[in-house]
């Protein structure tokens, strides 16, 4: 089931925050996380993540 257009994307805050490090330094190490709940953002492309 989609995410309601009317509550917008969903991610979560450490997860943007490592992604916001990792494009800034140039990181090409995979980004772990759990959270499954977020949504890939159009500033995550070019990274890889392992979920």
């Amino acid at each position: 089931m989609g995410r309601s257009l009317r509550k917008g994307p969903f991610v979560d805050s450490h997860l943007a925050a490592k992604a916001d490090k990792a494009k800034e330094s140039n990181d090409k190490k995979a980004i772990k996380t759990w959270s499954r709940r977020s949504m890939i953002l159009p500033e995550f492309i070019g990274l890889t993540f392992a979920v």
